[in-house]
């Protein structure tokens, strides 16, 4: 069974870099061999759930600008899967959950910057969908537990975003960590080891700057689809650490 995690995208750069954070994605993908790979990308925000559905070598997205030359000359060559495409709609369908296919959207760079370290062969097939930022959390959640038993076919399913991102207030020449970002990620931490629902369910009140560490829910909400997704919620935080003031790269598997 192969459990699922919730990993920080970070800044495009990424996918260029060899720093700590790379090389403990690469670790992990050595230590995870999975059959497919589900990535709920927060670069891909539609009102209605989309799933990626061809067979197809998908086309690497560069949805991003200003960046070096070198980063657009990136190519991740992973095929999809219909089939498993077509069995994740069918388990979102029967709990009632609205879903679309699409056939041409190319790999954007919430999942690709991260699948290039996790596994640089391009070899496993990769299911991308969509997220909606503005379902309430109990509805991030239960898309997860739709697709829970997929852990145990050997698909591991990743929710691609971060816990605290603000672009207005990330400062590049910081070498210190802001305390509201760390005080949001403990609260949320604690809340989530102690299964704490509740306020996970109303963050937006309870947490501590909850205003400034998620200003817009669309890199958020990837971590409780992924939390749903697990089959016992047992989490670990495999990851933690801030870039540029309070860029939190928090990760946990579930």
């Amino acid at each position: 069974m192969i459990k699922p995690l919730f990993l920080a995208n970070g800044f495009p750069m990424m996918a260029l870099e060899n720093n700590a954070y790379t090389q403990f994605l690469s670790t992990l993908g050595n230590n995870i061999t999975p059959k497919a790979i589900v990535v709920f990308t927060a670069h891909w925000d539609n009102k209605s759930l989309t799933i990626s559905s061809s067979d197809s070598i998908y086309e690497t997205m560069y949805d991003f600008y200003g960046f070096p030359k070198e980063l657009y000359q990136i190519k991740y060559n992973a095929k999809g899967s219909s089939s498993i495409a077509s069995e994740i709609r069918d388990k979102l369908t029967i709990q009632g959950i609205e879903v679309k296919e699409d056939l041409t959207r190319g790999l954007d760079h919430g999942a690709w910057t991260l699948l290039k370290h996790l596994y640089p062969n391009a070899d496993i097939p990769v299911i991308q969908i969509s997220i909606n930022s503005y379902l309430p959390i109990d509805d991030q959640i239960k898309i997860g537990d739709a697709i829970k038993a997929l852990g145990q076919e050997d698909i591991l399913v990743i929710g691609s975003g971060n816990t605290v991102h603000n672009l207005r207030l990330v400062n590049f020449q910081q070498t210190t960590v802001d305390s509201w970002a760390e005080e949001f990620d403990d609260w949320l931490i604690d809340k989530i080891r102690n299964k704490d629902l509740n306020s996970l369910l109303n963050y937006m009140d309870l947490a501590p700057h909850s205003n400034l560490a998620v200003p817009t829910a669309e890199h958020f909400v990837p971590l409780f689809i992924a939390l749903g997704s697990s089959k016992n919620l047992n989490p670990e935080i495999l990851n933690r650490h801030y870039e540029l003031g309070n860029l939190s790269y928090l990760c946990f598997q579930f």
